[in-house]
């Protein structure tokens, strides 16, 4: 099944579909497959061969971000997530990496930790969800039994949170020992990371909650692990500066403390900064004060737009160098080939909803391409 498509690929010179220098790696485009949870590992958290072949087909983006990926067992929140925090997992991996690279493409790993956003079922012994402060979200979690709702969390330990830290910083070794180009550290969408930056979510009083500075802390520990790790040039991190997702209400000065983030991101040097502009998978419009340019100004390296993308709001983007590259995801789902399509400005697949999450070859990897 297919959609008509803005034809306008061929309208102008635009160099979307030009190779780009990203960190360490020159990568075939500006295209960039965003991180998609599809829940299609093992109750385990391996990686399965139907998910090599996944990867594999969509291998033409310049750079695939894989799936959120848990960091340890406590940071799980959806059933059949992959994680990277033990050998088999890590072994599991190597076939998706390898057949990434089979194609000549690029892929780092997003690591995960969904903090509250979670269900006692998932966690290790039936434990209660972690976060920086016992507030309950209003959101649901996706269990083996179907999605449940989200309880209230436990508040983290200082002696715990500096070892997440070095879970992230391990996580980040495993990826490269996985084959990983690199890792994204995600910290939108509400999950841990976010759950710090807010004040919405975090009504911390010791050294990790308060003024922005001290909300930053968290996410600024779990950068410097993750550099020491792989290096900056294998870096980037993923921003939601205004969306409300999993029931992240926004914080109290959105600008100022988002713009704090970013400029204690500067002197590590990462390789990208990956934003969700507006609300993630809804609309793109931003709160009064709020300029997500201020945001790509401000950074140093290269800026990854994300939320609502399609080619005409891609190619306006290159236009008007309001982005260094464009992320897609859910056009991924349903598109293996999205770059040439985008190029040649083709129909494209209409997704399944109903194979989103779980399930196997349906909806996942028997989507058509062009040729």
């Amino acid at each position: 099944m297919s959609t008509a498509h803005d034809a306008t690929a061929g309208s102008a010179r635009t160099d979307l579909f030009d190779p780009v220098q990203l960190g360490e790696y020159r990568l075939a485009n500006r295209i960039v497959m965003a991180p998609l949870t599809r829940s299609r590992a093992t109750a385990a958290g391996a990686p399965t061969a139907l998910m090599a072949e996944y990867y594999a087909q969509r291998a033409t983006a310049g750079l695939i971000v894989a799936e959120g990926t848990n960091i340890s067992a406590q940071a799980r929140g959806y059933a059949f997530t992959p994680g990277i925090y033990n050998a088999s997992q890590i072994e599991a991996w190597r076939p998706v990496t390898k057949a990434i690279h089979d194609k000549a493409g690029r892929v780092f790993v997003q690591l995960w930790h969904v903090g509250r956003v979670s269900h006692p079922s998932l966690q290790p012994n039936d434990d209660l969800p972690v976060a920086p402060s016992a507030i309950r979200p209003n959101a649901t979690a996706f269990t083996e039994t179907g999605f449940q709702a989200c309880v209230t969390p436990r508040a983290l330990e200082m002696v715990e949170i500096a070892a997440i830290v070095e879970q992230y910083g391990q996580a980040a070794r495993n990826a490269l020992a996985a084959g990983f180009d690199g890792v994204e550290i995600h910290a939108a969408n509400g999950y841990l990371i976010e759950q710090f930056l807010r004040d919405s979510t975090n009504h911390r009083t010791d050294a990790y909650g308060g003024s922005p500075k001290k909300r930053a802390r968290f996410l600024l520990e779990v950068v410097q692990a993750v550099v020491s790790a792989c290096g900056p040039g294998r870096v980037g991190i993923r921003l939601s500066p205004v969306s409300p997702v999993n029931d992240a209400g926004l914080d109290s000065d959105p600008a100022g403390t988002y713009r704090h983030v970013v400029e204690s991101l500067n002197p590590f040097g990462l390789a990208y900064l990956h934003v969700i502009e507006g609300i993630t998978q809804g609309a793109r419009e931003m709160p009064a004060g709020f300029d997500m340019q201020t945001l790509r100004r401000d950074f140093n390296g290269l800026y990854v737009a994300n939320n609502g993308y399609d080619l005409h709001l891609a190619l306006e983007a290159r236009r008007l160098l309001s982005a260094d590259l464009v992320a897609f995801g859910r056009l991924y789902i349903a598109n293996p080939d999205l770059v040439e399509r985008l190029r040649t400005a083709a129909p494209l697949n209409v997704p399944d909803r109903g194979t989103f999450f779980g399930g196997g070859a349906r909806g996942y990897t028997d989507y058509p391409s062009l040729t």
